[in-house]
């Protein structure tokens, strides 16, 4: 099996799933507010219902 390079690139694996960045963040961002573009700061993790998919993708991360 193969892994998904560019889903290898965005997921990393912690104790309680997968961690990701918050989209919205790279461009445009003299529109947004600061409160906007401070609370998308930081990761998240993967969604439970999202997580097989990401699995399935990076089978040895």
């Amino acid at each position: 099996m193969k892994t998904r390079s560019g889903a290898a690139k965005r997921f990393k694996k912690t104790a309680n799933g997968f961690k990701r960045k918050q989209a919205f963040k790279s461009h445009i961002l003299t529109k947004k507010s600061a409160k906007r573009i401070r609370q998308l700061r930081g990761l998240k993790m993967v969604d439970k219902s999202d997580e097989a998919a990401v699995r399935r993708m990076c089978p040895y991360i």
